[in-house]
């Protein structure tokens, strides 16, 4: 059957990099299963497993197991599974037909779970870890714009709305914060991520107790052990058949946080688009509209919003999955997580790619930021004005009367006139106010309206982002491969 007449997942035609797509493929899924096992036999081995005096596991079987880690026989593999009808089952078979000394002692005392719901969270585990990286890359690349552009005076919007100035960097650090917000939670839940272990059907470990004749301390070892073979500081120390399903509740939900974040930095790029003010990269050849050729629309961002509702959405998946566990172990969590989990991190790693390639060329268009900060300047310079005015005898109350009138009056010229703010015009003809239009020109000069935007911009560039980024140096550098 060809691409082109059946379904195909637009995460791996449109959106994910080829690194997360390994991470989630079928050779990363049974080479870890390999892996596993080998885990499983050593262990089993190094305790000194043992029938009538002599081991059960040798050297030479662990030896064959690891010659044969990613040389899979996914034929062998799917025509046993026909056959028997379970996954786990007919790879043991295609791995022992592979490795025919080791055949008998692969699998030894484990149920399904041990390889798949311990092969499911190390594969979460590494999916979180590229996402960290790409992460730290997006903070990196917008900390570069903040910094470049602190002190650029903009108007700043409250319900969208004209509001008091900020500054084009100041605002980026916005977006930066939510950011570090999500790489501290995505830190927390890597370093609290434990393996399932080997516990058995019901986690009660009764198979190991058999086979080590109920001796204690070498049941206490065996999951620690495997846990440092696989790489993690140890396992879940109760169970059912399953690692508790609140562990995907809990990695969705911070891929989610990222989703929300993206999905914020995204809705104030379309909007500065659209005021023409800020715009994301437009490349040479790229078509905005099929039928408008002028048109350059914030195409990335807006699918940095799509991708963004679906993570945000498809993290109740593993929630509703987890409330909904029958005692020790039920089986309705599996069609749904192998695709909630899956798709929620390749969808995660479309929208990080958008936002490094995003953040690393957004265009700035000063000179529009200037003249649009300009129309509105004269009711932000209101309250200096009237200061001003009181400090040389007037009465503050008769004064802001007067201003309020006078704004009215201005607003009415913009909006129902299409004129000029002719606000300081209109305050210079006062007699309340007793200054030149030249005098009131003094008070135009946008950086005196930003208050403490800079300052704050750097301050935080230095003591929150700085440290980010000197303790992930080793992970900078990541370019984004966009398809579309």
């Amino acid at each position: 059957m060809s691409d082109t007449n059946r379904y195909t997942s637009p995460f791996s035609e449109r959106y994910a990099s080829a690194e997360m797509q390994y991470i989630f493929s079928q050779d990363k899924k049974f080479s870890t299963w390999r892996k596993l096992w080998i885990a499983l036999a050593e262990t089993e081995m190094e305790l000194g497993l043992s029938q009538d005096g002599k081991p059960v596991i040798t050297q030479e079987m662990i030896d064959e197991m690891k010659a044969h880690i990613d040389d899979i026989d996914y034929a062998v593999a799917k025509e046993r599974e026909k056959l028997v009808r379970h996954d786990v089952m007919s790879h043991v078979y295609a791995y022992g037909l592979q490795c025919p000394k080791a055949a008998g002692i692969i699998h030894l005392g484990a149920t399904s779970c041990y390889v798949g719901d311990n092969t499911d969270i190390i594969v979460m585990r590494d999916a979180l870890m590229l996402v960290r990286r790409k992460l730290v890359n997006v903070i990196d690349k917008l900390s570069k714009f903040a910094d470049k552009y602190k002190s650029l005076p903009t108007l700043a919007f409250t319900h969208f709305q004209p509001a008091q100035p900020t500054t084009v960097g100041k605002r980026a650090t916005l977006w930066i914060q939510e950011f570090a917000m999500d790489l501290a939670d995505v830190d927390y839940v890597i370093s609290t991520l434990r393996l399932l272990g080997c516990k058995g059907t019901t986690g009660t470990q009764a198979s190991f107790k058999e086979l080590f004749n109920n001796d204690q301390q070498k049941l206490d070892s065996l999951d620690p052990m495997i846990a440092a073979k696989m790489g993690f500081e140890g396992c879940y120390p109760v169970s059912g058949q399953t690692y508790s399903r609140k562990v995907d509740t809990r990695v969705m939900n911070v891929v989610a946080g990222i989703a929300a974040s993206a999905h914020k930095m995204s809705n104030d790029i379309r909007l500065l688009q659209h005021l023409k003010e800020v715009e994301e990269p437009f490349e040479k050849n790229q078509i905005g509209s099929s039928a408008m050729a002028y048109k350059r629309n914030p195409m990335r961002s807006e699918r940095i919003a799509s991708l963004s509702r679906y993570v945000i959405i498809d993290a109740l998946n593993p929630a509703i999955t987890s409330a909904t566990q029958w005692f020790e172990r039920t089986l309705d969590d599996s069609a749904n997580k192998r695709v909630a989990i899956s798709e929620g991190f390749l969808a995660i790693d479309g929208i990080l790619d958008l936002c490094l390639n995003v953040s690393d060329g957004l265009v700035v268009n000063e000179k529009v930021i200037e003249k649009r900060l300009r129309s509105e300047l004269p009711f932000m310079a209101t309250e200096n004005i009237m200061m001003d005015a009181v400090k040389q005898g007037g009465n503050r109350q008769e004064l802001h009367e007067e201003i309020r009138k006078l704004s009215m009056e201005a607003g009415a010229t913009v909006k129902q006139k299409g004129l000029e703010n002719n606000l300081l015009e209109l305050i210079a003809d006062s007699d309340a106010f007793n200054v030149t239009l030249e005098e009131l020109e003094e008070y135009m000069v946008p950086a005196n309206y930003v208050g403490r935007s800079v300052e704050q911009t750097e301050a935080f560039l230095a003591n929150v982002v700085k440290p980010i980024l000197e303790a992930n140096k080793d992970c900078l550098g990541i370019t984004a491969q966009i398809n579309v």
